[in-house]
């Protein structure tokens, strides 16, 4: 397996994960809008800013000639500088997927475990994160990690 920065060419897998936790999308079947580009662009562009993905590390070649990993699991990190924590940055983790295929290895704790290794060897003080209130498994599962309920969230949704 590897774990590294997502490519441009990740992208269709990531919006395939994050789409349908339930069930496994072809990457081929989504469409990669202006917004999903910008979004990508920025991402990658901001120093702050990490779209990880884990993938099993063969490289193959598919019936239309292309090449490349299939993408397992997806998060993205995020550095926020603070003057809590005595000034050190903390990571907020978000869009944590694994292909609802590969679910009950081990993944989602390797694939966590990694992001709070890079979270360390930046010096960050803290890893955080939200999680839906209708994510049950994903709760049991941050908290089998050492992630405890410290605060109860909110949002705002705002429309253009």
């Amino acid at each position: 397996m590897t774990f590294r920065n997502a490519t441009r060419r990740d992208l269709p897998a990531v919006l395939a994960l994050l789409a349908d936790e339930d069930q496994v999308l072809d990457p081929a079947s989504i469409v990669v809008g202006e917004a999903h580009e910008r979004a990508f662009a920025a991402i990658e562009a901001d120093a702050r800013n990490e779209m990880l993905v884990l993938t099993d590390g063969a490289d193959r070649t598919d019936g239309a000639g292309e090449t490349g990993e299939v993408v397992l699991g997806c998060l993205q990190l995020t550095y926020i500088p603070g003057l809590g924590q005595n000034g050190q940055e903390r990571a907020v983790v978000e869009a944590v997927r694994v292909r609802a295929d590969r679910r009950g290895a081990g993944l989602g704790a390797e694939l966590m475990r990694l992001a709070v290794e890079r979270a360390r060897e930046r010096g960050c003080g803290l890893v955080q994160l939200t999680s839906s209130n209708r994510r049950t498994d994903a709760h049991r599962f941050y908290e089998r990690l050492g992630f405890a309920r410290s605060h109860e969230g909110f949002k705002l949704q705002l429309k253009p």
